[in-house]
């Protein structure tokens, strides 16, 4: 006779967390059951860690799920789990050690679990030889940390996860260390550890004696240029005006040219907008929040002297330490000389060698250590036995240099390269001609008189430069031109009133202080001539005006009168938005006014080159030419211009496409020997013989009417 199981309670697991969960209470002596069934298989299990349990993988996921149920019971639960892990971390089953670690996450989900020691668990187990526990420990942790940190920092977690991950970076164990030093990377691109501790503590990684945990430190510092980003995009799209091609688009004809053309301005035209709209994001590098940037950049080019790394590890390593020179403007006179034995156009990556030269060139290097780097930048490259790619890529490493540190280049090698200015290759010319205009807006005086071009109101206010002169202004330049502006519309509000009113005369008399103002100008004008008769007589003989020769002999009072107006203004007055616009623009229009005769024509750079954190390797490699393009290129562009246009070609207009086709149609896709006969047999018919033609045609065409 076959016994019935009624009770299937003690075999169904999931049956019974099911009922448990609604009503703990009731099933408490099941659950018993089930635990002291739970103590003995642990106790067996201790005795062949290494051997595979499926039952234990289920009372162990029974018992998480069911915890928060009977936490009295299940005090002792976690702890039990934490030893086991500790004790048989490294000889555990693979599928068993990911079953507790996800028993583990669901009891510190239900806070039956200080974060404290499930994390410090889990970064002893990333030692652990399997790497999909590896990566899952590794999103867990990100996760959590993140989790823990979302209303509020948790500044004494923080500080503990931090010490003990400062411990695993010098763990003898290759695959914890990197993992540890990707988990502080991830943290701090999330923004939750982006405070200056994380940043030293990774910093420590750029001295490990595990390679990788020594690159991803490197890369860490490096970051991502986001200018550099689509740089090969033209932006000359940009530059076209959604209105003016709406305008265009409802007057002129309609075309499918236009029309796809007014599409792609209006996804520009909403792309600008949404661009505009967002607020602006402000990164914070993380080379400036280290604490001692002058020692971590000697440990590292001790380092790179020292030890015989990889080309590639190198050029990380001389990058981050020209990034620590310019931005914290170190002293590390060591480091030109090391990267002057590189600097040959034949050198693998010459371009980010010279890159890191002009990024570790600042304004308190002295002269003479940039200057033999120069030297050996014009030896090397800016010869005519080089192509003329070499020779412009030296000199806007030149130019590149010189922005940072302008004092480094002495006047014979800057006017034997503004020689080049001629040269019969565009992309030399350009170049030589740029680094002319850099020095127009810095140090004219080294430049020869015919390159310092016409002197405008900016180069007369430009300052002689001198060796660790700093050059801070108390007061806003071109703020004077507001004094003006206001005095202008005063003189249009009198003008106006003047105008309105047509049955009075107003008569403007000068003030008695503008009265003794003139006279004392007169009295100067006779004491002049009385002193200078000859000059006098001769510029009277040319007829020049008196007021030039005072305004040639005062042009030092002019602008410290200028000096003064501006410091006036900054003191009195509170500027607004609009009063610095046109500050700017007073100062955009002093680089075009010139302070002779005549107007200067318009500069393709009216300003000097803004000074960035960082050099561009696109300004380095800057190339006044079209590149040829190989033919795979070529393909791409036209494909990419064919794309969302419509097939060129016989448009087949049958309204059902399996009906068949005239002879005609079928012969174009004919083989010629197929038609050979037909094509041969073709007469081209005279003028008389299509005239006859005609003629009997339209008779037809009447008899049939």
């Amino acid at each position: 006779m076959v016994r019935k199981h009624n009770n299937q309670l003690p075999e169904n697991l999931p049956q019974l967390q099911n009922l448990i969960k609604r009503d703990s209470a009731s099933y408490h002596e099941e659950f018993l059951q089930q635990h002291q069934h739970f103590q003995n298989t642990l106790e067996l299990f201790q005795l062949s860690p290494d051997q595979p349990n499926k039952t234990l993988d289920e009372l162990v996921m029974f018992m998480a799920q069911v915890a928060h149920c009977y936490p009295k019971e299940l005090e002792k639960f976690p702890q039990q789990l934490i030893d086991l892990m500790q004790k048989h971390n490294t000889v555990l089953d693979n599928s068993i050690r990911m079953n507790l670690c996800k028993a583990l996450i669901l009891l510190r989900n239900k806070n039956l679990l200080a974060p404290t020691d499930l994390l410090e668990l889990f970064f002893q187990l990333l030692r652990c030889q399997d790497k999909s526990l590896r990566q899952f420990l590794e999103t867990h942790i990100i996760t959590d940390i993140k989790n823990l940190n979302l209303k509020h920092k948790n500044a004494k977690l923080n500080t503990t996860l931090q010490n003990f991950m400062f411990t695993m970076l010098k763990d003898t164990n290759a695959r914890a260390a990197k993992m540890s030093v990707d988990i502080m990377i991830e943290l701090y691109k999330k923004n939750v550890w982006n405070d200056a501790k994380t940043v030293n503590v990774i910093a420590t990684g750029c001295f490990s004696k595990v390679m990788k945990v020594m690159v991803a430190s490197l890369k860490f510092f490096l970051g991502k240029d986001e200018n550099e980003k689509d740089s090969d995009n033209s932006d000359s799209e940009d530059e076209v005006d959604p209105k003016e091609v709406m305008m265009a688009n409802k007057v002129n004809k309609k075309t499918r040219k236009r029309a796809k053309e007014l599409t792609k301005v209006k996804k520009l035209a909403a792309k600008a907008y949404k661009k505009k709209s967002q607020a602006v994001a402000f990164n914070f590098s993380a080379i400036h929040l280290l604490h001692d940037p002058q020692g971590m950049a000697e440990k590292l080019f001790q380092q790179i002297e020292s030890s015989n790394y990889r080309f590639e590890v190198k050029l990380m390593t001389l990058d981050v330490i020209s990034r620590l020179i310019g931005l914290h403007n170190l002293f590390l006179f060591n480091y030109y000389s090391y990267i002057q034995r590189f600097m040959q156009p034949h050198q693998r990556e010459v371009t980010r060698i010279l890159q890191f030269a002009a990024q570790a060139s600042h304004e308190l290097v002295p002269p003479d250590v940039i200057e033999p780097l120069l030297k050996t930048l014009a030896n090397n490259f800016i010869t005519e036995r080089n192509s003329s790619d070499v020779m412009a890529i030296g000199l806007n490493a030149v130019k590149e240099i010189c922005t940072r540190c302008p004092l480094s280049i002495n006047e014979d090698l800057l006017r034997d390269l503004a020689q080049y200015k001629t040269y019969k290759e565009k992309s030399v010319m350009m170049a030589a001609r740029s680094l002319i205009q850099l020095f127009r807006n810095l140090r004219p005086e080294l430049l020869h008189k015919k390159d310092r071009g016409r002197p405008t109101e900016a180069t007369d206010e430009i300052e002689k430069l001198d060796y660790g002169k700093l050059q801070a202004k108390d007061y806003v330049p071109g703020a004077e031109i507001l004094m003006s502006e206001e005095k202008e519309e005063m003189d249009i509000n009198i003008n106006s009133e003047s105008e309105s009113d047509d049955e009075q005369w107003i008569d403007v008399q000068h003030s008695d202080k503008e009265d003794a103002d003139s006279s004392e100008d007169e009295e100067a004008e006779e004491e002049e001539e009385d002193d200078d008769n000859d000059v006098g007589s001769e510029e009277e003989k040319k007829g020049e005006p008196r007021k030039i020769l005072k305004a040639k002999r005062t042009k030092t009072d002019i602008l410290e009168d200028k000096k003064a107006l501006a410091q006036k203004v900054t003191i009195e007055r509170l500027l607004t938005d609009e009063d610095f616009k046109r500050i700017d623009m007073a100062n955009v229009q002093k680089q075009m006014q010139s302070t002779t005769k005549g107007q200067k024509r318009k500069l393709e750079e009216t300003t000097a080159k803004h000074k960035d954190e960082l050099v561009k390797l696109s300004d380095i490699e800057n190339i006044y030419k079209k590149k040829k393009h190989d033919k795979q290129t070529r393909l791409e562009a036209v494909k990419k211009g064919q794309e969302g246009r419509e097939k060129f070609g016989y448009k087949d207009g049958r309204l059902n496409i399996h009906c068949s086709k005239t002879n005609r149609e079928k012969r174009k896709k004919k083989n010629y020997q197929m038609i050979k006969h037909k094509v041969q047999g073709k007469v081209k018919r005279s003028f008389k013989d299509k005239q006859i033609a005609l003629r009997n045609h339209l008779l037809k065409l009447k008899k049939m009417k």
